[in-house]
């Protein structure tokens, strides 16, 4: 009896290590699998967030290469144009244009960059189909809103 008890123990030791072995086990591949699942997480959100930086680059580009040639439209602009005049044909699709990146920079970046990019807009569009007084200069008058634009811009995009 006395051996036969000793193999019942030997036996549930063996039961129990084999258990808590299985336990530990499961808790590893457990953590194991959390941790890694994470990681993908931080993995996923970095690739979105390049992805995003970027878009919001490249369109930050288009808005300053546009601004550009409405500026160039503004500074060419002739005393007397016609609807049929080279000059407003060019400058219409120009507009156009730059009134359509201005609206992207809404729907990208927070709105302390868009009411930049709006005021910078407004300014320009005045000046392209209205022109300034004798004597004002069409880069001085642009220059305030154009870097106060810039300057929210790289804020954003950090």
């Amino acid at each position: 009896m006395a051996a036969m008890s000793g193999q019942l123990w030997v036996s549930l030791i063996s039961l129990g290590g084999v258990a808590l072995g299985g336990v530990l086990s499961f808790l590893v591949q457990h953590v194991t699998q959390r941790s890694a699942e994470r990681a993908e997480q931080q993995r996923q959100q970095l690739a979105l967030s390049e992805t995003r930086r970027a878009e919001r680059l490249a369109l930050l580009e288009r808005f300053v290469e546009v601004g550009a040639e409405a500026e160039r439209c503004a500074f060419s602009r002739p005393s007397e144009w016609g609807e049929e005049d080279s000059w407003n044909i060019r400058t219409q699709d120009v507009m156009n244009r730059f009134w359509v990146a201005e609206r992207m920079i809404r729907l990208q970046f927070p709105l302390p960059v868009h009411d930049a990019a709006r005021a910078y807009f407004l300014d320009l569009n005045r000046v392209v189909w209205h022109g300034l007084p004798d004597g004002e200069s069409v880069r001085d008058y642009l220059e305030g809103n154009r870097l106060t634009f810039l300057d929210a811009a790289r804020e954003a995009i950090g």
